[in-house]
């Protein structure tokens, strides 16, 4: 299995570049790829993630500001920033159901706080965790014990989570460290290499997985991905060979975790029933969506103007922590507990 995973958010700055990632290609089992975005508010174009949703791929949640302080803050604020990007989403797109995981900004995990509002607020998995470079790549796993390897940051959850799942990102790299390590593929440096070498990097690392334990790969990246010309070129290249293996399959990270539950020999994987194509219909997005032009005060308490698109009725302002509607008032979001 690999995993395409989008950090960040979704706009006319990437949106051709993600169109373009999945364009054409279609799975073993004849349905087309899928990846999962994990996303942030500020600046998305929540049409085009309807469209994208339209596509059969995935969206979990990230947070609304993308704030890398956000491990030492309260569980305020993991729920303004996590619960608050749900229902923004939903507001501004109607997904919600299919909303179940999260990843913290930066993969700077919350300590316990993260994971408590994660529980309570009712998300089945969770990806914020990244392994160091092993030899023999870890499978997600669940938080029912404890972690299986070595937490690459000091705020890693230190109890039992029952029943909530973790992907772990598990570090990309080669023999000799050519490139470096990294969980997220753009932040190894491939300066000194052209297509055919970042091809040959990509494909050294996938096979490490794949010849091994076939831990699902991720392909975890950002936007920086796509503004080098020889990694965009070597990606098609990783693409037209995984493409050769009539036993690899691109899903979402959902229904990876779904074959993990409920693992289906090879022989009948084709028949299996979470990655058929009929997850492929989902509702259309709009035709001529708006375009909002919101007034929105900063921590700073200045006052300035943010764009929004969407098919939904504009809102009185920016949506933004404690205000994931948007209303022209100084009322603070209230989030049902999971029950």
């Amino acid at each position: 299995m690999v995993m395409i995973m989008m950090d960040g958010a979704i706009n006319d700055n990437n949106y051709p570049n993600y169109k373009s990632v999945f364009r054409g290609r279609k799975n073993p089992n004849g349905c087309n790829i899928k990846g999962t975005f994990f996303l942030t508010h500020h600046y998305s174009n929540y049409h085009q993630i309807q469209e994208l949703y339209e596509d059969g791929h995935e969206f979990a949640i990230s947070s609304i500001t993308d704030d890398a302080g956000l491990p030492e803050k309260n569980t305020t604020a993991w729920v303004d920033e996590l619960v608050g990007m749900r229902a923004i989403l939903q507001d501004q797109t109607g997904i919600y159901d299919d909303v179940l995981g999260s990843r913290a900004p930066g993969l700077k995990s919350g300590y316990n706080t993260q994971y408590e509002v994660l529980v309570d607020y009712g998300f089945i998995w969770d990806s914020s965790i990244s392994a160091p470079p092993l030899k023999v790549p870890v499978w997600p796993y669940t938080l029912d014990y404890r972690i299986p390897h070595e937490c690459k940051t000091n705020s890693c959850p230190t109890r039992q989570f029952p029943g909530l799942w973790e992907l772990p990102l598990n570090s990309h790299y080669v023999e000799g460290f050519a490139a470096g390590h990294c969980p997220y593929i753009d932040q190894c440096v491939f300066s000194h290499m052209d297509s055919d070498d970042i091809f040959d990097w990509l494909k050294e690392d996938f096979e490490r997985h794949y010849n091994s334990n076939k831990a699902p790969y991720a392909l975890a990246m950002h936007t920086n991905w796509f503004t080098n010309r020889e990694q965009v070129q070597a990606l098609e290249k990783f693409f037209n060979y995984t493409e050769t293996l009539n036993d690899v399959y691109y899903v979402t990270a959902t229904q990876a975790l779904l074959w993990v539950i409920d693992p289906v020999e090879m022989k009948d994987i084709r028949n299996f029933e979470p990655w058929q194509c009929k997850q492929d219909d989902k509702p259309k997005a709009c035709n001529n969506p708006n375009k909002c032009a919101l007034d929105h005060r900063g921590d700073d308490g200045i006052a300035v103007v943010k764009y929004m698109t969407t098919c939904e009725t504009c809102p009185s302002v920016y949506p933004w922590l404690g205000n994931a509607k948007g209303r022209d008032t100084d009322k603070k979001d209230v989030y049902e507990k999971y029950s």
